[in-house]
């Protein structure tokens, strides 16, 4: 990821003019591949500057899709927003994605929320589906916009909000860690704004979410050995998500939620949120420093499993890593460990 700048400008203007031209849904697929093909050549050595590319690409492709299916679909006249959740959300994606949306409109009751639904669903649905030819995978949790529990008006959506918040269950902090990542993508940006802004006032409200939040994201451990060495788990592999950037990606938001940031992105909710929750200036910039550098060797594995045509989620063997990333590794997961210790600190855990 340290490409030649003059043509990696040149390339970027390519792809984004390309993905503002595009006429046609059956050009989706072939211009998806086009960019995954030149994102070897095209993405930067920051970590976090890369998965930014990825995701303002991945912004604009979908953008498109919406606008082409919309005019195949005789919509109803309210107001009506696509929301990304996820990794999406927060402008962190690497190669591999999969499609983690919502949809929220306006409705002035009940009735009236179910009858725009029926009609929201086929032309979400439609969406789905032209993301996924385009490559980008139907959820697994059915997390899509095509989904009618994803699919609310915005009384719904906070109705939801409320029951996760004030009846906590594992699927409602599992909810929070993927539909709490909330930014609005297309239509009417001010839904999905309101929508975030009940989100954190219910959040604030309910301190007892936010300690349940933290025993939960301290379920995961750092995996550190007693000596401080990485320690890796069967196989000697390494899950870069799971045990690498989630650690940063959980505890940001939930010291983003309890401090009232509406930031969405990690790095954005660690410098808003750590001066109030008791992360000095230094500790943030290390904390930054760690998740770049997370992001960065995983979107290298990644690249290194896309040249050899294997399974992009095949996880990492640190054995491999030459001598000066195995210790970036290790100091980096160290710095997961404090903010982890940060968390226990601020809810005695």
């Amino acid at each position: 990821m340290n490409p030649n700048p003059e043509s990696v400008g040149r390339l970027r203007g390519e792809l984004f003019a390309a993905l503002a031209g595009f006429s046609a849904l059956a050009e989706v697929s072939t211009l998806a591949a086009d960019i995954r093909r030149c994102l070897p050549d095209l993405l930067p050595a920051d970590g976090l500057d890369a998965a930014r590319l990825i995701s303002a690409l991945n912004d604009r492709l979908t953008a498109k899709v919406i606008e082409l299916v919309v005019a195949r679909h005789r919509l109803p006249p309210t107001g009506w927003c696509w929301l990304a959740f996820g990794s999406e959300g927060r402008g962190e994606q690497t190669l591999f994605t999969d499609q983690d949306n919502g949809l929220v409109f306006n409705a002035s009751s009940e009735e009236e929320g179910e009858a725009l639904r029926e009609l929201f669903l086929p032309f979400a649905q439609s969406v789905n589906a032209a993301l996924a030819e385009a490559g980008f995978s139907l959820c697994a949790g059915g997390i899509m916009a095509g989904n009618p529990a994803c699919c609310l008006s915005l009384q719904e959506w906070r109705g939801r909000f409320i029951d996760w918040v004030r009846r906590p269950d594992p699927a409602a902090l599992l909810n929070a860690s993927i539909f709490f990542d909330l930014r609005p993508l297309y239509g009417d940006f001010s839904l999905g704004e309101r929508l975030s802004q009940q989100m954190l006032v219910l959040t604030q409200d309910t301190p007892a979410f936010l300690h349940l939040m933290s025993a939960n994201a301290l379920q995961v451990d750092v995996p550190l050995n007693f000596r401080g060495e990485v320690a890796a788990g069967d196989g000697d592999v390494l899950d870069l998500k799971k045990y690498g950037t989630r650690l940063f990606v959980d505890a940001a938001r939930i010291l983003a939620l309890a401090s009232g940031s509406g930031a969405v992105d990690t790095v954005a909710r660690l410098r808003q949120a750590g001066p109030v929750t008791g992360l000095s200036a230094l500790e943030v910039a290390a904390l930054e420093t760690a998740f770049r550098q997370l992001l960065r060797l995983r979107i290298e594995h990644q690249l290194a499993m896309l040249e050899r045509g294997a399974e992009l989620l095949q996880p990492l063997r640190p054995a491999v890593l030459n001598d000066m990333d195995r210790a970036i590794l290790r100091e980096a997961l160290k710095q997961a460990r404090r903010l982890q210790y940060r968390l226990k600190l601020n809810y005695s855990l």
